[in-house]
């Protein structure tokens, strides 16, 4: 094998907390994510040059040592030992600086890709502990699904699926950078490591335990526009993803979750009709 192509699942938080900071730096999270079909095509083929060469479909996110994809492939050569070069090329489709996992996922890909390119037989399991390295949402982007994680992203608890319905995802202009949201929160203080009871995989039992604390640090116009124009178009659930600016809602309903893409685009905003997945990073 000299190539692979990857498809690279976005995530949405349908909770997510900030519950302290560590001496590292790295803040800690209490947080259920959720794997969607809104996914990016990672290609990772070997190259003649012996070093790591990555291209994009959008223009404006870079592609030397600063993207994570790269970083990615660096971690992976480092913890195999393998002295090699690679090629990866990423065609976006999740939007950047969205709180929707799209670098973390470009990552996971690059990993779960390069394992399956050089035939090194590491574990997910494995995968996650070197994608920790690299980015907090790495491992979850490597196993996907439903998770409860706590710590820096890196502790997993079984918790029950959502059940299958509509997500549609709405992102207005701009976005916020990850480090930009932390420092928000760093100002309003944190939130506390307790989960409310009552989830049970449900798309109504999501709102008992629903809340973001980026979204009320943020104050995005965008955010409370949407999030507004969602509910009034039948969501049971709307919050912002992450760190921000992407928002999303839960709908039972096809033709209400359709109307509501729609109406989204039809006032400039970007958006997406989604599933939500079982699964992370698979080969395509």
């Amino acid at each position: 094998m000299n190539s692979i192509a990857v498809s690279a699942p976005a995530k949405i938080n349908l909770m997510l907390d900030v519950t302290g900071k560590r001496t590292d730096g790295f803040h800690t999270l209490l947080t259920v994510m959720q794997s969607i079909s809104l996914s990016d095509t990672v290609y990772i083929s070997a190259n003649e040059v012996e070093s790591i060469t990555v291209e994009c479909s959008v223009p404006e996110i870079p592609c030397d040592f600063r993207n994570i994809a790269y970083k990615a492939a660096v971690r992976f050569y480092e913890y195999s030992g393998i002295c090699d070069g690679v090629h990866i090329k990423i065609e976006k489709n999740i939007p950047s600086e969205a709180g929707l996992g799209g670098g973390s996922a470009d990552g996971a890909a690059v990993l779960f890709g390069m394992n399956k390119l050089y035939n090194t037989g590491f574990s997910l399991d494995e995968l996650c502990r070197i994608g920790a390295a690299v980015g907090a949402d790495i491992p979850f982007c490597i196993k996907g699904g439903t998770s409860l994680c706590r710590g820096i992203g890196d502790e997993f608890y079984e918790i029950p699926p959502l059940e299958d319905c509509y997500i549609v995802i709405g992102k207005g202009k701009g976005g916020i950078s990850t480090k930009e949201a932390y420092r928000r929160i760093d100002a309003v203080g944190f939130g506390s490591d307790i989960l409310k009871d009552g989830y049970d995989g449900t798309i109504d039992s999501v709102s008992n335990i629903g809340k973001n604390i980026f979204e009320a640090a943020a104050d995005i116009d965008d955010v409370k526009i949407i999030k507004k124009l969602i509910l009034n178009c039948g969501a049971v659930y709307s919050a912002m993803s992450g760190s921000g600016n992407a928002v999303f809602g839960l709908f039972p309903n096809f033709n209400a979750a359709q109307n509501c893409t729609n109406y989204l685009k039809s006032n400039g905003y970007f958006s997406s009709l989604c599933r939500p997945l079982s699964h992370g990073v698979i080969e395509i």
